[in-house]
C-alpha cells in the first residue's frame, strides 16, 4: 500500500462548448480495469447518439495500466491528450470519458488535442482531486483518570480521534500516519507515565481534498 497518492472524488462531470461542439467530461474513481471498462460502456450507453465517446484511464500503484481510446477521432487527438492530463496531475485509479456532440465546425488535429485536454482538465477540476494518506488506527487504552487530559491533548494534536470506547477502561482510537507511529507511541507513553496500553490497529486511507489552481 502506498503511503500517499492522489486520485479523484468518486464521480463528477463537466460540460464545455468549443466551436459549437459540446464536450462532456465524465470522471470516475476506479480501482480495476474492469471497473474502468464498465464505466466507459455505461457512458457510451447513456450517450449512444454522441459523435464520439473518447476515454483514458490510469490504474494501479505504479500506474501499470494506462489506456487511451480515440473512439473514431483522428489517432492521438483525443484519448492520448486526456491520458496526458491524468499523468500531469499525477492521478491514480482514475478514468475519464469525454463525450463529444459535433457542432459542425472542424477543429483540426491541434484543435482536437487542446479541446479534449481542456475537457479532461475541466472535468477533473469539477470532480475534485483528493490526497489519500495511509494511516493506522492506534488504540490507546487508559484508566478513566487519564481520560480528560489525553482527550484534550489529542484534540489539539495532529492525530484525529476516530472513536472512544467506554468499557472497564477507556480505549481511544486515533488516526496516525505510518511514519508517525513511533512518535505517537512515545508521546502517549510519556504523557501517561507508561500507564497506557498502545496497540497498532488496521491500516486505512484518510482523504483530504486538494485545491486546484
Amino acid at each position: 500500500m502506498l503511503p500517499q497518492y492522489y486520485t479523484v472524488s468518486p464521480y463528477g462531470e463537466k460540460e464545455i462548448v468549443i466551436q459549437k461542439s459540446r464536450f462532456i467530461a465524465h470522471v470516475k474513481r476506479v480501482e480495476t480495469e474492469e471497473e474502468a471498462l464498465e464505466f466507459i460502456q455505461s457512458i457510451k450507453k447513456q450517450h449512444w447518439n454522441a459523435t464520439h465517446n473518447c476515454s483514458a484511464y490510469m490504474i494501479g500503484e505504479q500506474n501499470h495500466i494506462q489506456k487511451a481510446n480515440d473512439d473514431g477521432e483522428p489517432t492521438g487527438t483525443a484519448g492520448v491528450p486526456m491520458l496526458e492530463v491524468l499523468k500531469k496531475r499525477n492521478l491514480k485509479d482514475t478514468a475519464v470519458v469525454v463525450t463529444r456532440y459535433f457542432g459542425g465546425i472542424k477543429l483540426g488535429g491541434g484543435g482536437l488535442i487542446r479541446a479534449y485536454g481542456k475537457a479532461a482538465t475541466e472535468g477533473i477540476n469539477a470532480t475534485g482531486v483528493v490526497e489519500r494518506r495511509l494511516n493506522r488506527i492506534m488504540k490507546t487504552t487508559i484508566d478513566y483518570t487519564w481520560l480528560g487530559k489525553i482527550e484534550n491533548e489529542l484534540r489539539s494534536s495532529v492525530y484525529p480521534i476516530k472513536e472512544i470506547h467506554y468499557l472497564d477502561s477507556v480505549t481511544i482510537e486515533s488516526f496516525v500516519e505510518e511514519d508517525q507511529i513511533e512518535a505517537f507511541s512515545s508521546w502517549m507513553t510519556e504523557m501517561t507515565n507508561g500507564q497506557a496500553v498502545i496497540e497498532t490497529g488496521t491500516a486505512l486511507y484518510q482523504e483530504k481534498k486538494v485545491p486546484h489552481n
